[in-house]
């Protein structure tokens, strides 16, 4: 069985404070680890996730996305989530997650939020 993989193409702050980060592969607990590690790095003061690349997004990968928001918002940053596939929007909603994240349907939009 192929191992699981997650790719991170991390963006420039573009002078607005705002980072996008395209997320390509799973995230799942075999990828949770490495994501929340990079990303609590991040010093951007809103970062959007690109997750359009996102072929699966298990329970863990659901942990880490809050895990990641909850970081962010006690030191005073933000976390969008923009253009969701169907699986994961999917159980997104099913975990009552999007209540909490802000999920936009482009990028520029999630972006415009931390403007």
């Amino acid at each position: 069985m192929a191992s699981a993989r997650l790719e991170l193409q991390q963006g420039q702050d573009s002078g607005t404070g705002s980072v996008v980060t395209r997320l390509d592969g799973k995230l799942s607990l075999e990828t949770v680890n490495s994501f929340l590690q990079t990303m609590r790095q991040e010093q951007a003061k809103h970062v959007v996730l690109d997750m359009s690349g996102v072929s699966f997004l298990d329970s863990a990968g659901v942990g880490a996305l809050v895990s990641l928001f909850v970081t962010r918002k006690h030191a005073g940053k933000t976390l969008a989530l923009a253009i969701l596939t169907k699986q994961a929007m999917a159980v997104l909603q099913l975990s009552g997650i999007l209540k909490l994240i802000p999920a936009y349907p482009t990028v520029e939009a999630a972006v415009k939020t931390g403007e």
